[in-house]
Order: C-alpha cells, then sequence, then structure tokens
C-alpha cells in the first residue's frame, strides 16, 4: 500500500486504506489493551494497535464483534496533556465513513421511487456542475456515489489545502464552507476525465450528493441521514455536526502535524474545527460500538430493500495497482491477504484516522480509530483482525 501522508490522510477525507506509517517518534508508552469482554483470539489486533502507537500515533481505540462476543483493545492516550487514556465508548470524526450514510439516504429514496440514481447531476441541480469541461448534463448521480464522475476534488486545490490542513489551519479553523462555495471551488479545475471513462476518488462528488439529497427531500442531508438511519438504529452516539466545532463526550483529543514533511516533529491539537469543509464527503462523529451497529445493519439489509442493496454492492476497479480493491456506492470491498473480503469504509480528517468494516454477512465487525494523521497502520489492524486464526 502507498504511505499514508498528512495530503493523502486529509485533503482526500478518505481514509480509504491507513497504510505504512511515515513518522516513528514515539510521544507516549503504549499501554496494553483491554482484555477481551468475551471471547479470545485477539492477540494479534492487540499486538497492531500497540504498533500504531509505538509508531507515533497517541492512541488507539478498536472494537470487534463476533460470535463470540464483542472485544475491545486500546494503546496509548486520548489526551497528550492529562494522560487520560482511549476508551471504548470515545466518540471521533470519521471522516469519509459519512460517504456511506449519505450513499444509504440516497438509495432510500430511489425506494421510494422518488429519484432514479441514473438521473443526472442536471435534473437535480441545474447549472451547479459546469466549468472547465464539467458538465452535469453527463454525470450520473451513481457516478457520483461510486467516483466514476471525473469531478474534481476540492480538496486537491492548493488553496484550499494550505488554509484547511497547512498553516492557515488555525486562521481558518472555524470558517465555515458552503456547499455550493466548495463544488464552485473544484469548477475551477478540469476534470479528472470524461465522466465513466474511469476511477478516482472526489470529496465533490460527495458534496453534489448531499445537496441532491436537499433538493429531492427539502431538508438538508444531515436532518436525513437522523432521521432515516441514526434514530432508527438508535446511533445515539453519532451525530452529523454541520458548523459545530465541538466534539460531545466522551472524547479524547485530536493531533496533527500540518504538514507533509516527514522531519517535522511539532505535534498540533486539531480538536476544535468547523467540519463543513468537509460537509456531505466527511463531517460525521461516532463511536466503534455505532459504527459496527450500522454496517451490520446496512449489510443485513435492514436499512435498505435487496435490489438497491445489490446496486450498493455492485463495484468498479479502483486501481490497476490495488487489484484488491473495489468501489461500490458509499461503499468499499476489499479483498486481505488471506482471502477473506470484507466491506465498509475508512475516514481520514485533521488528527482522526477511522476504519469500520464488516464480512458481506456482518457476523464479524471491526471499527477503530487512530487520534493522529501522520502514523499508524490501520491497514494492518484490519489484517490482524479479519485474518487471525
Amino acid at each position: 500500500m502507498p504511505v499514508r501522508t498528512i495530503r493523502t490522510a486529509l485533503t482526500a477525507l478518505t481514509g480509504t486504506v491507513v497504510a505504512a506509517a511515515v513518522a516513528t517518534t514515539a510521544f507516549v508508552t503504549p499501554a496494553a489493551a483491554d482484555a477481551p469482554s468475551a471471547g479470545t483470539g485477539h492477540d494479534g489486533t492487540r499486538q497492531a494497535i500497540e504498533a500504531a502507537v509505538r509508531a507515533g500515533v497517541p492512541g488507539v481505540v478498536a472494537q470487534a464483534q463476533d460470535r463470540h462476543g464483542t472485544w475491545t483493545g486500546t494503546a496509548g492516550v486520548a489526551d497528550r496533556r492529562t494522560g487520560r487514556e482511549r476508551q471504548a465508548a470515545d466518540r471521533y470524526r470519521v471522516g469519509s465513513i459519512t460517504k456511506t450514510f449519505v450513499a444509504t439516504v440516497l438509495l432510500q429514496l430511489q425506494a421510494e421511487d422518488r429519484i432514479d440514481l441514473d438521473d443526472t447531476v442536471e435534473q437535480w441541480l441545474p447549472g451547479l456542475v459546469r466549468g472547465n469541461g464539467h458538465d452535469g448534463r453527463d454525470i450520473t448521480v451513481r457516478q457520483l456515489l461510486n467516483h466514476t464522475s471525473g469531478i474534481y476534488s476540492y480538496t486537491n486545490d492548493p488553496g484550499f489545502v494550505q488554509d484547511v490542513f497547512g498553516e492557515g489551519f488555525f486562521k481558518h479553523r472555524y470558517d465555515t464552507w458552503t456547499p455550493k462555495q466548495l463544488v464552485g471551488l473544484a469548477m475551477t479545475h478540469k476534470p479528472d476525465f470524461q465522466p465513466g471513462t474511469s476511477w478516482n476518488y472526489s470529496n465533490t462528488n460527495y458534496t453534489v450528493a448531499g445537496m441532491v439529497i436537499e433538493k429531492v427531500t427539502g431538508r438538508p442531508y444531515g436532518s436525513e441521514i437522523e432521521r432515516r438511519v441514526l434514530r432508527p438504529l438508535g446511533l445515539r452516539a453519532t451525530s452529523v455536526p454541520g458548523t459545530d466545532a465541538r466534539m460531545p463526550k466522551p472524547s479524547g483529543r485530536a493531533y496533527s502535524k500540518l504538514t507533509d514533511d516527514p522531519a517535522a516533529t511539532k505535534i498540533h491539537d486539531v480538536t476544535e474545527l468547523n467540519p463543513s469543509a468537509a460537509g456531505a464527503a466527511g463531517e460525521m462523529i461516532s463511536n466503534s460500538s455505532d459504527l459496527q451497529r450500522f454496517y451490520r445493519a446496512l449489510l443485513r439489509g435492514k436499512l435498505l430493500p435487496k435490489q438497491e442493496l445489490k446496486e450498493m454492492t455492485t463495484t468498479v476497479a479502483v486501481s490497476d495497482e490495488l487489484p484488491g480493491f473495489r468501489y461500490g456506492l458509499g461503499l468499499m470491498r476489499q479483498k486481505l491477504s488471506c482471502g477473506k473480503e470484507v466491506w465498509g469504509h475508512g475516514g481520514g480528517i485533521h488528527g482522526s484516522s477511522s476504519e469500520a468494516l464488516a464480512t458481506r454477512d456482518a457476523s464479524h465487525t471491526l471499527a477503530m480509530n487512530l487520534n493522529g494523521d501522520w502514523a499508524g497502520d490501520s491497514q494492518a489492524v484490519v489484517e490482524a483482525e479479519f485474518c487471525r486464526k
């Protein structure tokens, strides 16, 4: 896997995969992982989260559920100043895991005959996706959800990167960005390719998708997620914060070096921020228990009819360099080294790298978070958990 840098971790807001660490300076002594509350056999997972802390991540929390019950492991600290350890109930920013929630709502709307995913973006948002070769008349809602639209990702814009993820963070951390502003920023660039001819991860796709939800329902996308997913499933630790910069309790702190320079040593507390810069592409907050409950319900057909779930799990190739990975509608499938397949999504945003994955039958799930964005190998945790004997 490619080395995860601050640029890929943050400007992509994806966390599609957290790869090898780019820094190895340890700032805390790894704590022993919690004893399993049920079942055994998680030694490899425990060792992987401890290794992430030794690589430089302040703290890690991971939780898995299988036929033996629930296991939680923690290492390192949630707060470097107080030394408070990470806890199973900690809430954290989940970044692009938000995308699965957004796609779920749009598929529900299709099941209700309120939209067809093969409608063009232009039908719902006339004139929005236009400029420098972009044309919403040629892009479908489905292409937004599986990243085959070719729309440029606003998080790659150099000025945005500087202001939001770089040295300008402390000046701009409380700024509010509207979806229209973010799409407009993307339109100042040329598209990555013609719609439907390739694949490239673009956060603008989901910004537009959130706007489509609002146009169809008359309500903000976050309100629809709350009404259709969070409340029915009882996901009380999960929220769509909008412009609220605060983190709900219990939660730890989030840390970043705000640079892709591997030689950088200064660590910044980036916990408070206005998440509108991520919006429908990655603003949500959750915890490990809620994330697992969501993916279990989704993959077991409790949120979508059979036809819509089939469409969600119909995938396209991501890259020749990553043959084990394929992308559906807000849902990624990956084949692990042991041959097992898992479904879910990753998410990266300032100071927070997360993964939420499940087997296709949802009998085995994992959700985890690293509270630093410059180091740590979450893929090693995934492999250790799902490939254990």
